[in-house]
């Protein structure tokens, strides 16, 4: 049997950012970055219950619904509703967003983010702004 689990994450996704450096050398990760890895990963318990981490390959697909800007025009916020305009302006990089949703999955739905063989990301415009997570074992 294939183990898959669904979950979501409301609100707008935070994408990674880069490590910051403190005057002394030392490395940290900026707090808006941390603050949603959390999020997602509790969400991520909550779906997986009592479910140990899985071990085995997976592939994860998401789909991140944003808002549409406020300064938009009610036509252009209604071209971006229907599909005709796609949020590619100071959104943040998919790549970026990706990346802070596989980190905070870690240790609770798989081990490690180096077992996710697969990723399909799509990225739209909503009236709720969310990220819905699906996660499933690629025995195959």
């Amino acid at each position: 049997m294939t183990f898959m689990t669904i979950f979501n994450v409301y609100g707008e996704p935070v994408p990674k950012k880069r490590p910051r450096f403190t005057r002394t050398g030392r490395t940290y990760t900026p707090k808006e970055t941390m603050t949603y890895e959390a999020e997602v990963a509790r969400m991520a318990k909550s779906a997986m219950g009592s479910s140990e981490p899985l071990e085995t390959p997976v592939a994860v697909y998401i789909y991140i619904s944003m808002h549409v800007p406020a300064s938009y025009s009610a036509k252009r916020r209604d071209a971006c509703l229907r599909g005709f305009e796609k949020p590619i302006k100071k959104t943040g990089d998919i790549d970026n967003q990706i990346k802070t949703i596989l980190d905070g999955m870690n240790g609770i739905v798989y081990k490690d983010d180096c077992q996710v063989v697969s990723i399909h990301a799509t990225r739209k415009y909503d009236t709720v702004a969310l990220v819905n997570v699906c996660v499933k074992e690629e025995l195959e």
